[in-house]
């Protein structure tokens, strides 16, 4: 999908005029999240999938299960949002740190809950659906608005992580779902998922749309098809899977991610005001 927070050079011109004024800074005027291009979505795809095999490798491989994998990962969340909170501007790194430790500790809370509690793939994607959308609707009547270029202070950090928490979840269990219990397969949720993304661009392309609904239905949509692509890269080849090394392609996956960030140098979205 295409920047959701573009503006117009000329509207782009004037905050930079506005900016350099006295007593205001171009700071001040920037979200501290990036903006919404499509080094984005390709930085946050690779990031979904690494939270899958970085997730199992730690549950799995290391043989820590579930329970203790979610307290590991959870305590690296609480981390990195709390340093992304304090900080004064919007710093890529930190950003898809937080992104990767959210979609981590999603995927072994994911599992623990489906799994462990035994409320199945059905219980656990219908109870995490409710508590994502119970986030958003909340959200929206504390600030009026979950457009994610009003990210710049505490309060609407705060819903912006939570939010994201509880999507990243979601989607593991919604992958697993579609995989296992639907029986398409890893590939074929990989279609699934990879052709909703498709309609949502479409939407946004010839539709008018909300670019804020559009911009929360894909970034639900990629954290299951990353959970899908990376059960397709480390399951058995029994299962459909490809039974590569979870350490290997999650450290594949991290280089594919920091060299993105370089290739798609990451701005902050301008704020709406």
């Amino acid at each position: 999908m295409a920047d959701s927070n573009a503006v117009p050079r000329s509207e782009a011109r004037r905050v930079v005029q506005v900016a350099a004024t006295p007593g205001d800074t171009g700071r001040d005027l920037l979200a501290k999240v990036p903006q919404v291009t499509l080094g984005f979505w390709l930085i946050k795809i690779a990031a979904t999938t690494l939270g899958e095999t970085g997730g199992d490798a730690v549950t799995m491989s290391m043989g820590l299960g579930y329970l203790l994998g979610t307290a590991i990962f959870a305590v690296l969340f609480i981390a990195a949002v709390t340093l992304q909170m304090r900080a004064r501007r919007f710093h890529p790194g930190l950003y898809w740190a937080t992104i990767v430790a959210s979609t981590t500790v999603g995927t072994t809370l994911a599992d623990f809950a489906t799994r462990s509690l035994g409320i199945g793939y059905t219980g656990g994607s219908a109870l995490l659906l409710a508590l994502l959308l119970a986030s958003l609707y909340t959200w929206h009547r504390t600030l009026g608005s979950v457009a994610v270029n009003t990210v710049a202070d505490a309060r609407t950090e705060l819903f912006y992580w939570v939010t994201i928490m509880f999507s990243q979840t979601l989607g593991t269990a919604l992958g697993d779902w579609v995989a296992d219990s639907a029986g398409l397969g890893y590939v074929g949720g990989i279609a699934i998922f990879g052709a909703l993304l498709a309609i949502v661009a479409a939407l946004y392309r010839w539709t008018r749309t909300s670019h804020t609904a559009l911009f929360w239905a894909a970034f639900i949509l990629t954290r299951p098809l990353g959970a899908v692509v990376g059960d397709f890269l480390d399951k058995p080849v029994a299962q459909g899977g490809l039974d590569l090394s979870r350490y290997t392609a999650s450290l594949v996956l991290l280089a594919v991610i920091v060299v993105a960030m370089f290739v798609f140098p990451q701005k902050p979205a301008i704020r709406a005001h």
